[in-house]
């Protein structure tokens, strides 16, 4: 059983709220994903494999059951209290202080920063309450609105890793890597 008194939450905005992810998310992560199919396994592979609620819940469970040492956070974003999607870190290398974030969003939420302001704290949490020195994003070269939030955020383009992920139809596709260091996040919020 998941203990909801160390529950970490980042209040982004008035409208925006992360709180890290808990069993009870299972059903509005499951039902946000089955409504919506078409238009998020476009560019996610885990939409194919989630067929039923006890799918969701397994990853859940995997998330929030992990040991210490390999549990990466991962944030429901609430828009207006409500459930919106989700956003964390994945691969979180603890001896070389880095971490990859990853990001999806319910398509009737598009186009209103919310992921662009919720990356940016979850930026400012790695960096000052992780200690993490470097973050990437890794976007699939065509998903345009997917590659625009490292862009908006400064994040340096490293280049194409070639093939990096197989989506849904069994094609691989490219991947642009976007990275942030610490160094880089100071100097842009002393500008």
């Amino acid at each position: 059983m998941q203990n909801t008194k160390n529950i970490i939450s980042i209040k982004v905005s008035d409208k925006i709220l992360l709180r890290e992810l808990c069993l009870s998310d299972v059903h509005n992560i499951f039902q946000t994903i089955h409504s919506q199919r078409d238009y998020l396994g476009k560019w996610l592979p885990f939409v194919a494999f989630t067929q039923v609620e006890e799918d969701t819940r397994k990853f859940v469970q995997s998330i929030v059951n992990a040991t210490p040492s390999k549990k990466d956070l991962v944030f429901v974003i609430l828009y207006q209290d409500v459930f919106a999607g989700l956003i964390g870190f994945r691969d979180t290398d603890h001896v070389n202080l880095k971490t990859e974030i990853g990001y999806w969003l319910s398509e009737d939420l598009q186009k209103k920063g919310i992921v662009t302001e919720a990356v940016k704290a979850v930026c400012y949490y790695a960096f000052n309450g992780l200690n993490i020195n470097r973050i990437m994003i890794r976007c699939a070269t065509g998903n345009l609105p997917s590659k625009r939030i490292p862009q908006r955020l400064d994040f340096h383009y490293e280049g194409i890793e070639r093939e990096g992920e197989i989506l849904n139809d069994n094609q691989f596709v490219d991947l642009e890597v976007y990275s942030l260091l610490k160094s880089d996040w100071e100097k842009s919020i002393n500008k």
